[in-house]
């Protein structure tokens, strides 16, 4: 049954797993009681008391001093109680210590039964407390298997296991399993099977925790990334700026000769990471967003959110960006929808413009003209 060398297991656990004993030989007594109650009668009331000190399992079954029997399990009269001992009253609780001989292997179980459940609840809260303020961090982790697709991460230094779908992998990246990889732990939830939790690297904040590390100035706050809009696995643009007049916010984040911008692509399985200048001039913003193109002018509409942009012809493609990608990005970038125009075609339609203005001033002349009927009224 129950030794001395489960106390010391229990001890172990302690110290190990962080387990309060008090609290798991409290849950273990009633778990104990009940098994005992199922192998002797649920009708029985049963007390189980555990002594580390003593290395002892003692299990007593217990009835209430009553002036008249209704439950014989559960009560003892008056007159029976004082024939074990005289002082006892109605109300008053007599504990008989049982034979435990029969009911050993039963306890054995169950107190396995009970550690085994216990260890189990303890990882999950473990890992629970341990990832609970890891939501939108960077962490590394290490590739344990993929299956159809999706890569399944133990998380470095934890017990715990990420799940990278997909929709969250870098396109076109290779997994091996035994890899260390950085991730951003997308999302945390405690569901019925256990702790999931989901983890990103096509994610823009991953991006956004890569400049953190990568860049002491954005860690610091001297430099504010403000916006992130990203394709993952081709392009992404990021806007910064800085509060400091005497801190260089875009030549932070290239770093010497271009070190760090160069190091977080590299990350990022060479995708193309384009710096844009934050300004609250929201024209400016616009045509800095559209880098690498240049940009000839910018005209807005504030209720709509759109604007017009004018480029150099030789700059449209560049602007527009294969499949439409550099002027999506730079849309998402700044929050404004953007219409992108070449310089030709504006030209010509400023200058149809300016010919259907000339004939409509020209109408309106002759209309006059027109309308004078001479001199010959007048006295």
């Amino acid at each position: 049954m129950i030794n001395k060398d489960f106390f010391q297991a229990l001890d172990e656990l302690e110290s190990e797993k962080k387990i309060n004993k008090e609290q798991f030989i409290e849950t273990l007594e009633t778990a104990l009681a009940s098994a005992y109650k199922k192998m002797y009668g649920e009708a029985k009331s049963a007390l189980v008391k555990l002594n580390p000190e003593k290395n002892t399992i003692k299990i007593y079954s217990y009835k209430t001093v009553v002036e008249e029997v209704e439950d014989e399990d559960k009560q003892i009269s008056v007159e029976e109680a004082k024939k074990i001992k005289s002082s006892y009253k109605a109300g008053d609780t007599i504990l008989q210590e049982e034979s435990t001989k029969e009911f050993g292997r039963i306890a054995a179980q169950t107190a396995q039964q009970v550690v085994m459940q216990r260890l189990k609840e303890l990882e999950r809260q473990i890992a629970t407390s341990e990832m609970s303020e890891k939501e939108d961090e960077l962490l590394t982790a290490i590739i344990k298997r993929i299956d159809q697709n999706i890569v399944y991460v133990q998380i470095a230094g934890s017990h715990t296991e990420g799940v990278l779908l997909e929709k969250d992998q870098i396109p076109n990246e290779k997994y091996v399993v035994g890899e260390r990889i950085k991730v951003y732990v997308k999302r945390i939830k405690d569901g019925y099977s256990g702790l999931q939790i989901q983890v990103s690297r096509s994610n823009v904040g991953f991006v956004h925790k890569l400049f953190e590390l990568e860049i002491p100035e954005v860690q610091s706050g001297e430099v504010i990334v403000k916006s992130i809009a990203r394709d993952a696995g081709k392009r992404c643009k990021v806007a910064v700026y800085s509060e400091k007049p005497n801190v260089d916010a875009l030549g932070a984040c290239v770093g010497m000769r271009g070190q760090r911008i160069n190091t977080i692509s590299a990350e990022l399985n060479g995708e193309k990471v384009d710096l844009v200048p934050y300004t609250d001039d929201i024209l400016e913003y616009i045509a800095s967003a559209l880098s690498p193109a240049s940009v000839l002018s910018v005209e807005t509409n504030e209720s709509l959110r759109a604007s017009r942009v004018v480029v150099p012809d030789n700059q449209l493609s560049l602007a527009i960006g294969k499949g439409g990608q550099n002027v999506r990005l730079a849309s998402r970038l700044t929050g404004w929808k953007i219409d992108i125009k070449p310089e030709s075609e504006v030209s010509k339609s400023l200058s149809k413009q300016a010919d259907d203005e000339a004939r409509l001033e020209e109408l309106a002349r002759q209309n006059e003209i027109t309308d004078f009927d001479g001199f010959d009224d007048i006295e």
